[in-house]
C-alpha cells in the first residue's frame, strides 16, 4: 500500500486518521504542522499528504506551496482536510487533489483516498 503523510494539530483527529489509514493497509506518519511535515518530507518517500488547512507554524497552504516550491514534492497528492466550506478554501489554495469538510466519515476518507490514489 501506501506511504501517507497525515498533518494536523488536533492529536486527536491525527490518531483517528493514523488508526483507520494504517488498518486499510497504509504505512502512516503523522506530523502536528506544516513545518514539521516538510521535515518528513525531506527525508522519507510519501505517496500522498493529508493535511488540516488551519494548523500553527505553517498552516496548509503555506505547506502546499512549500511542496510545490520543492522538485522532489511539488508532484504529490495533497488532501485538504477543514471545517471551513470547499469554496472558502479554494480561495486561498488550488491544485489540491482532494477535499474532506470536517467533520467526515471513515467511508468518505478511504473513496476519496482510493480515487486519489488510483489516479496516480
Amino acid at each position: 500500500m501506501a506511504t501517507l503523510l497525515v498533518v494536523d494539530d488536533e492529536w486527536a483527529i491525527a490518531d483517528w486518521l493514523d488508526a483507520i489509514l494504517s488498518e486499510a493497509g497504509h504505512r502512516v506518519l503523522v506530523a502536528s504542522n506544516g513545518k514539521k511535515a516538510l521535515e518528513v518530507l525531506k527525508n522519507q518517500s510519501i505517496d500522498l499528504v493529508l493535511t488540516d488547512f488551519m494548523m500553527p507554524q505553517l498552516d496548509g497552504p503555506g505547506l502546499v506551496n512549500a511542496m510545490k516550491a520543492e522538485p522532489r514534492t511539488k508532484g504529490l497528492p495533497v488532501i485538504i482536510m477543514s471545517s471551513l466550506s470547499e469554496p472558502i478554501v479554494r480561495e486561498r489554495l488550488d491544485g489540491h487533489a482532494g477535499f474532506l469538510r470536517k467533520p467526515f466519515r471513515e467511508q468518505e476518507l478511504l473513496e476519496l483516498l482510493a480515487k486519489v490514489l488510483g489516479a496516480r
